[in-house]
């Protein structure tokens, strides 16, 4: 039986992929650099045999044949790149690279899609169909790595009916998974803003404009977009989260500058969003006698997990592991550009528990303590072959 010969065939691999999520810890590459990482993957596929390309310039995008290639076509992704955190964890793998470590569990992606790849290439007999292999870069970084692939034609020759992805879940015990339909992500805008008046002197404020009051007002006003004009069940953030302005006590700056992020789960909420955000900003300071310049860097859509897909996967993944593993994941308000591969084609984004309390590893994503319980690894493979073997997509 697929499921069974799958889930030995992982059990028997994890310690040779547990060791290449070590050395890809230990050298972690931020976004768009991830050549070292890259060349590995090339590696490891050209040594099974595994036809591939190079997208994006380190991105890798390899094809397995099963039994009638033409049935279907399944892409399964997994980023490379890291983040720039400077490692806390005392283990061997530690990062080697000063200053930048994979945070986000990039590293086990990787390692899972390459387990995954060797797997359904040794059954490929057992199996019909076509899998996409999509080892992409720079999702940390906007544009996004999946924004450049779709436009280097990812999605094409052959397009894919489906795309599965996975993302570590430092909430969810080891041995679990965790899916959910429809809107699953953010989407997420950077928001930046450059507030300029008549500097002077701080005794004398009648003679300025006062350009710290002004960006004071204008981050309290900037709530009200949220608290009055959202419908309140879709849930929407916005947070200024930088101001950077004068240089010492008497002087009223000339320029004050403002960052933030703006996060929503409603597309269409999202764009007036943005209008409702330039209308308020050009109108208040302009009140208070100074100029603005605000830009308004669209990043990440909304991950819209496909509901017959997400259903789909989610009794596969009972079928693989037990109903009593699988859970429904949470909302969450981070944001990932898998979301603009689920603008184009159905897409299910599932969840893997890593989270271990009685070894100490509950470090949440993008802090510097970030582990996993490495066990999840051998899941995560053996569930991944599964997936990308067993899929039957509906007309």
């Amino acid at each position: 039986m697929l499921k069974n010969k799958i889930s030995q065939l992982a059990k028997e691999y994890a310690p040779t992929f547990i060791d290449i999520r070590h050395h890809l810890h230990a050298n972690p590459e931020l976004s768009y650099k991830e050549f070292e990482t890259s060349a590995l993957v090339q590696e490891k596929l050209s040594n099974w045999n595994i036809s591939f390309e190079k997208k994006a310039t380190t991105g890798v995008v390899g094809i397995i044949k099963g039994r009638n290639p033409e049935k279907r076509v399944i892409a399964l992704r997994a980023d490379m790149d890291a983040l720039p955190i400077k490692e806390q964890n005392n283990v061997p793998y530690k990062s080697r690279n000063e200053g930048v470590m994979h945070a986000c569990g990039h590293d086990v992606h990787t390692s899972i899609l390459l387990g995954a790849s060797r797997i359904l290439n040794e059954l490929k007999d057992e199996w019909e169909g076509t899998i996409k292999l999509i080892f992409q870069p720079g999702e940390e970084r906007n544009p996004g790595g999946a924004s450049i692939l779709i436009k280097e034609g990812v999605l094409e020759n052959p397009k894919p009916q489906a795309i599965l992805g996975l993302h570590v879940h430092p909430g969810l015990e080891t041995g679990r998974l965790s899916f959910r339909g429809g809107v699953a992500m953010a989407s997420a805008d950077e928001l930046y803003f450059t507030i300029r008046g008549k500097g002077g002197h701080a005794a004398s404020p009648h003679t300025t404009v006062d350009t710290i009051l002004v960006a004071s007002q204008l981050i309290v006003a900037l709530q009200q977009i949220i608290s009055r004009n959202r419908n309140p069940f879709s849930p929407s953030v916005l947070s200024i989260t930088s101001v950077q302005g004068g240089y010492t006590t008497n002087v009223i700056p000339s320029e004050v500058k403002l960052m933030g992020t703006f996060r929503a789960m409603d597309e269409e909420w999202r764009f007036k969003a943005h209008d409702l955000i330039r209308k308020l900003t050009i109108e208040l300071v302009h009140s208070m006698g100074a100029e603005v310049d605000l830009h308004i860097d669209v990043g990440y859509p909304v991950v819209y997990n496909n509901e017959s897909l997400n259903q789909i996967a989610r009794g596969k993944a009972e079928e693989f592991i037990g109903k009593e593993n699988v859970s429904e994941t949470e909302i969450r308000m981070g944001s990932e550009d898998f979301g603009y591969y689920t603008q184009l084609i159905p897409g299910c984004f599932y969840r893997l528990g890593v989270m271990n309390v009685e070894k100490g590893i509950v470090s949440g994503v993008h802090t510097p303590t970030f582990d996993i319980d490495e066990s999840a690894i051998g899941i995560g493979i053996g569930m991944m072959a599964w997936l990308g073997s067993s899929i039957e997509i509906k007309p």
